[in-house]
């Protein structure tokens, strides 16, 4: 038996499949969980199309009420939850537990959104109004530097546009996501959300589903590329957040002292491993020697461990890939 399992039209489902979770801290299984087939996949499909019809006609106020809900049971569970997102991430405990509360403040504020009629103009020719409607299905497809958050920022916006969604983790980190939605499983109705865990084997799937009217993806430029290529024969519409190429520019009048810790987090938060993060330093000659001493004493400093342990500020990266990666840099 998985220890998690998936949510597919508001049942909680053994996969066809198993998944093994490793703990980047450790180099061992964690977790074994529910993975999907193609077939499982098709059902998530089905079950959310199926929801759509109703989840669209839902007053937006009563779908506020239940992203709200959403933000509750995050808030009730977020220390579950933010282990969770250490074990499987390696980020250090505090910023687990930072990305909890974000994803429950995020929750919070979707809930406060409208969809507004926009009038575009109206005098004796014409009156053109801009109106927000649902488009259908959602396939999200998340990233596994911020698991959690990731999620809720393509759960929440659909649910309030009154979109269903089928939500797909990254396989090296879907543990936190897959228990969030066991979590959820009552308070939102069967079929509006559906999470399925694959082994990066089911993302063409989705993205070329014809029954999937729009594609949310957080991930590289490489995979977004391919995505935008697989979307392209149904029109899909799309959200690609892809990574970037950040820099910090360092002028010549700052306090290096109070400068460089800000530069550092910049650069390492999450272990470095976030779209915007600062990844090139461009520092004025007057300043240079000294930033760069400073930013060596940080680095220096920085306790790097198990994620669990009290005092680590970087944890390790979090798979194997990305470790040999960076080493090639």
């Amino acid at each position: 038996m998985s220890d998690v399992k998936m949510l597919i039209n508001g049942k909680l489902v053994e996969g066809d499949h198993k998944l093994k979770v490793v703990n980047p801290a450790t180099e061992e299984v964690f977790s074994v969980v529910a993975r999907a087939s193609k077939d499982q996949a098709a059902e998530a499909v089905a079950a959310a199309k199926a929801a759509f019809p109703g989840w669209a006609a839902t007053p937006i106020e009563k779908r506020q009420a239940i992203v709200t809900a959403i933000a509750d049971v995050i808030h009730k569970n977020a220390d579950e939850l933010a282990r969770l997102l250490t074990a499987e991430q390696g980020k250090p405990l505090t910023e687990a537990a930072g990305e909890a509360a974000w994803s429950e403040g995020y929750m919070r504020h979707y809930a406060t959104l409208s969809l507004e009629t926009k009038v575009i103009q109206d005098d004796e020719n014409a009156r053109v109004e801009m109106r927000r409607t649902p488009l259908g299905v959602v396939a999200g497809i998340v990233a596994w530097n911020f698991p959690l958050l990731l999620a809720v920022w393509k759960i929440g916006p659909a649910l309030v546009a009154g979109n269903t969604i089928v939500l797909k983790p990254a396989p090296t980190t879907p543990v936190a996501t897959m228990r969030f939605g066991e979590l959820i499983k009552d308070v939102v109705p069967p079929g509006v959300i559906n999470i399925i865990a694959d082994e990066n084997d089911l993302g063409p799937y989705l993205t070329s589903h014809p029954d999937v009217a729009k594609v949310s993806f957080t991930g590289s430029g490489d995979t977004g590329k391919r995505i935008m290529k697989s979307s392209a024969d149904t029109l899909k519409r799309l959200t690609l957040e892809l990574g970037g190429n950040d820099v910090a520019i360092v002028l010549d009048d700052v306090d290096v002292k109070k400068v460089a810790p800000k530069i550092f987090d910049a650069a390492f938060f999450n272990c470095g491993q976030v779209c915007m993060a600062a990844k090139r330093i461009y520092v004025h000659d007057k300043v240079y020697d000294a930033m760069a001493d400073e930013l060596t004493k940080i680095a220096g400093e920085a306790v790097v461990d198990d994620g669990t342990k009290q005092g680590t500020r970087l944890g390790p990266l979090q798979n194997k890939a990305q470790f040999e990666k960076v080493k090639g840099f």
